[in-house]
């Protein structure tokens, strides 16, 4: 049941949220960088840039970084390139339809750098071994929100090539759980701390799949030579699937690669190094020949996948004019706090003086009784591909004014371009809305498909007499 009506009190929950705000802003700015579009050439940009290298790890595709092609600019066979991972480069240069490309440093997003992430279509992460930064974590969660395709490759647990005391499976997890844009399971799955020694797991039976059945092969198995699993959580990402399972497991559990979505990007995981590995690169490093291994098919696995990610699979995808359907908000329900969303100090809360529709958190526009202006706002890229795109918000209005004429006290739910400037005035409610409980308010944004926007509610409110603004279950469904 929601609070009485009732003024509330600034101070405790400005302390509470001060430390979060700023955090909240940094990912704004983030969020509304270029998004990724795919090109007739479809880029990739392959990790090293966190120690990929370590050990006996080889993960790159060419010696020569960040461009391969100064190594060799038409390659013929994987030795051309240097690398345990040239021969998955070399297939996909010799296709004629990828810019590929090699990150040393940092990751970012927006930025003015070659590998920035808003000049590629698809990251490779194949088995980091350092930890991503907050800022890293940022910029590739909100690439893949905004379009990007992002593969993650793994190995088994344990797998800690530079003794730093993490591994590839603690790493992605932390991607995923740990990031300011969406740590609530974002991907619907986790990695698995396992070490499964060997097997051959095998392709679910699906003949429209882009990634099983694509323009580079069908996929009958893949390899594990130590390496791990996933457990795919529908509930918290319905896209989410497993593609090749462990002898034994199907569903849920034992999944070995897997595919989702998250905002207008795509996902791929494989639980394993082994496979890409082609058991060439570097003097001196120990490698295994999985790419060509005569009781799998994880060289069409590999490139059908990456073909998937950067849009150019069967079923189309991450840009360039097509549309996955997806939920692009993040944290929509609010419930990793003051995260992905700008806003004034004290707004997402889990305060007991009101109720959240779902879960704990919600957002709280004004209800002081003092002259309030509170606003909250995200930004979000709208798929140039989707002819649908609507967005939901439930909202709860409680007032102490008794009239029943004049609007003291106002929310209103704007669209407003990347300088500020308001492109249009969806809604405008007041004091004279208040009834009990949340209702649904829903309003079509396909005509800004193609745009990145930002989506604000300013509360204002007057001089005495509270009016509250609660707001929860916010969702931008596109399609």
């Amino acid at each position: 049941m929601l609070a009485p009506t009732g003024s509330r009190h600034r101070l405790a929950t400005a302390l509470a949220a001060l430390g979060l705000l700023a955090a909240g802003v940094a990912v704004q700015t983030a969020g509304a960088a270029t998004p990724a579009h795919a090109a007739t050439t479809h880029r990739v940009l392959f990790d090293d840039g966190h120690a990929e290298e370590a050990g006996n790890a080889d993960w790159i595709i060419s010696t020569s970084k960040p461009d391969p092609l100064a190594e060799d600019s038409s390659p013929s066979a994987e030795t051309d390139w240097t690398g345990a991972l040239s021969s998955w480069g070399v297939a996909l240069q010799k296709s004629g339809g990828y810019s590929l490309k090699t990150a040393t440093s940092a990751l970012t997003y927006g930025g003015s750098a070659t590998t920035d992430l808003s000049n590629f279509d698809t990251l490779v992460l194949p088995e980091p071994n350092t930890l991503f930064t907050t800022a890293e974590k940022t910029a590739i969660m909100n690439f893949v929100k905004n379009g990007g395709g992002l593969f993650m490759i793994s190995d088994h647990t344990g797998a800690d090539r530079n003794n730093d005391g993490e591994d590839a499976v603690e790493i992605l997890n932390d991607l995923m759980t740990n990031n300011s844009v969406d740590s609530t399971d974002p991907f619907g799955f986790s990695i698995d701390s396992l070490d499964v020694g060997s097997g051959y797991p095998a392709a679910i039976s699906d003949s429209a799949d882009p990634v099983l059945h694509g323009d580079f092969g069908t996929v009958t198995k893949s390899l594990i030579a130590d390496g791990t699993t996933a457990t795919l959580k529908p509930a918290d990402n319905a896209a989410v699937k497993g593609l090749v399972y462990r002898s034994g497991y199907s569903g849920n559990t034992g999944a070995f690669f897997v595919t989702s979505t998250f905002g207008s990007g795509r996902v791929a995981f494989w639980g394993d190094s082994s496979p890409v590995d082609d058991g060439t690169g570097q003097s001196g490093n120990t490698l295994y020949d999985g790419w060509n291994d005569s009781g799998a098919t994880n060289a069409p696995l590999a490139l059908n996948a990456t073909a998937w990610l950067a849009g150019a699979g069967s079923s189309g995808g991450g840009g360039g004019g097509t549309c996955t359907a997806a939920q692009l908000l993040g944290n929509n329900g609010f419930e990793s706090g003051n995260t992905t969303w700008s806003a004034s100090s004290g707004v997402i809360t889990n305060s007991s003086s009101k109720s959240a529709r779902t879960g704990s958190y919600y957002a709280w526009l004004d209800g002081y009784g003092t002259a309030t202006t509170d606003t909250l706002s995200q930004s979000v890229t709208v798929p140039s591909g989707c002819t649908t795109a609507a967005l939901s918000f439930f909202l709860h209005i409680d007032t102490a004014e008794t009239t029943t004429s004049t609007a003291y006290d106002t929310l209103k739910v704007q669209v407003l371009n990347s300088s500020g400037t308001v492109l249009a005035t969806l809604a405008t409610y007041s004091n004279l809305n208040a009834a009990s409980g949340y209702t649904q308010r829903t309003f079509s944004l396909a005509s800004y498909a193609g745009q990145t926007v930002t989506l604000k509610f300013t509360g204002t409110e007057g001089s005495t007499l509270q009016t509250s603004f609660v707001v929860d279950d916010t969702a931008l469904n596109v399609g």
